[in-house]
């Protein structure tokens, strides 16, 4: 059990990852809100396409720490400054970042935080994406619960495939390229079996 304390520079790390990604967030957001805006009229559910890219931090942190509570830690962390930056979702982003950062944690948790490999990150990733398709519909007044039970279903079937591919295949392709420039030595991703 020991080997799931945190170390300093497991913190360290995850602060760094969630600080940058929670500023992507916020930049993100703006393009959301802006050029996005119109860009999926032609069939609204379709947005959910390019939604992974928030639940990237979900996946990359436990790839990277390899420890319980990174996705959680990183995903609330993330959310939380982009709210503080000015989200256009202001605060609601914090209870689907909570919810999107458990559904990494029970993806790695299930195999009991030993597997860290591409099956635990598609994993990692479309639950990310079922939690906040279960936000949207339900808890999220900037979410989609007016859409047709048709598109509901359409909406959330996209992302949680965005959330596999975008954050799980991702955050795959990420960890190899950290790992590849020695930034990563101190973690177990960095040191010869980069993903198990």
């Amino acid at each position: 059990m020991s080997s799931f304390r945190w170390r300093t520079v497991d913190i360290v790390v995850a602060s760094i990852i969630a600080v940058a990604f929670g500023v992507i967030f916020w930049a993100w957001g703006l393009l959301w809100v802006g050029p996005f805006a119109t860009a999926f009229n032609f069939f609204a559910p379709a947005a959910a396409l390019v939604n992974g890219v928030w639940f990237v931090p979900v996946v990359l942190a436990p790839l990277i720490i390899r420890k319980p509570g990174a996705a959680l830690f990183t995903e609330t962390v993330a959310a939380l400054v982009s709210a503080l930056l000015g989200s256009p979702w202001g605060w609601i982003v914090l209870w689907q970042a909570v919810l999107q950062g458990l559904g990494g944690e029970i993806a790695f948790g299930v195999f009991r935080y030993k597997r860290f490999g591409v099956p635990q990150a598609l994993l990692a990733g479309a639950l990310a994406g079922a939690a906040a398709t279960a936000v949207d519909i339900i808890a999220n007044p900037y979410g989609v619960g007016d859409y047709s039970t048709g598109w509901q279903i359409a909406y959330g079937a996209c992302q949680i495939l965005s959330g596999a591919v975008i954050a799980g295949l991702g955050s795959v392709a990420l960890t190899k390229a950290l790992s590849g420039t020695g930034v990563l030595d101190r973690f177990q991703a960095g040191r010869g079996r980069q993903l198990v």
